[in-house]
């Protein structure tokens, strides 16, 4: 058994018959689902069927929005003191590029491997993960706007734990390409 959450992009939503024509590889998190992929799937987020497994179990979120309070929060969590500064700096600088780089309509988060490791109805898991998501952007925002400061300062201690995920244009599962 694996254990990834992985990201991708895409112009359009996976149906119970097709996936995306053009998938893009944005993310993989071992062993959790980081904040950053919470993030990044935080606006217009639903439930759709997966690309990888059978059934609803991949979390569509609208692209730029999500984005933009990632690359936000990011921000935040810089202006204070971050062990490693280096790393951190870099971390940012890789995400923000690739981001910009695998942009489209939609991020599409599939956490089914981890579910798999933890429960016994990965769906049941994955229908539960918009509201987690839901109470996650929200302290995002708040911290957007000054407030979370406790949240921030957690978020700093241990950012490789939320924000350290591997981004790459190619990931342990991968879509062809045409």
């Amino acid at each position: 058994m694996a254990n990834r959450s992985y990201l991708y992009s895409a112009d359009s939503l996976p149906t119970e018959k097709d996936n995306p024509q053009s998938i893009r590889c944005i993310s993989e998190h071992n062993w959790d689902i980081p904040l950053a992929h919470e993030l990044l799937v935080g606006y217009g987020t639903t439930v759709v069927p997966s690309m990888i497994w059978n059934g609803p179990l991949c979390v569509a979120g609208d692209y730029r929005p999500g984005a933009d309070l990632l690359t936000g929060l990011l921000r935040v969590v810089g202006e204070g003191e971050v062990p490693d500064r280096p790393a951190f700096e870099e971390m940012v600088t890789r995400t923000v590029e690739h981001l910009e780089k695998q942009k489209a309509r939609y991020f599409l988060l599939e956490p089914g491997e981890i579910f798999a490791l933890h429960e016994d109805d990965p769906a049941q898991g994955v229908a539960r993960l918009p509201g987690d998501i839901e109470l996650s952007v929200k302290r995002a925002e708040a911290a957007l706007n000054g407030g979370e400061q406790e949240w921030v300062e957690s978020l700093r201690r241990k950012w490789p734990d939320h924000f350290g995920s591997f981004y790459a244009d190619y990931l342990y599962y991968s879509f062809p390409q045409d």
